[in-house]
């Protein structure tokens, strides 16, 4: 019972690790991206700067959405029971 509470942890703690380094690059990338893109044409910086918060705040909500679920399964874990049941048996 003691190892499956730590491999949910584990399990936790590779979720949030995981995902906010994904997170980092994916807006470390698409902001040099908006950088290039907007020294190469100025008079378009304002639509791009929208496109760019928009899909930043959609690269976090994925991030919080994990860390979410990460910090469910830390703290009320469903499948305990089932597994507290299988061994039982």
């Amino acid at each position: 019972m003691v190892e499956v509470i730590s491999f949910v942890a584990l399990a936790a703690g590779l979720i949030i690790g995981l995902g906010a380094f994904g997170a980092c690059i994916g807006i470390g990338i698409m902001g040099s991206k908006y950088l290039e893109s907007a020294a190469r044409q100025p008079e378009l910086m304002n639509e791009l700067q929208t496109k760019m918060f928009l899909l930043a705040g959609l690269i976090d909500a994925a991030f919080i959405i994990g860390l979410g679920i990460a910090l469910w399964f830390a703290t009320a874990n469903p499948f305990l029971g089932q597994i507290a049941q299988l061994a039982a048996k």
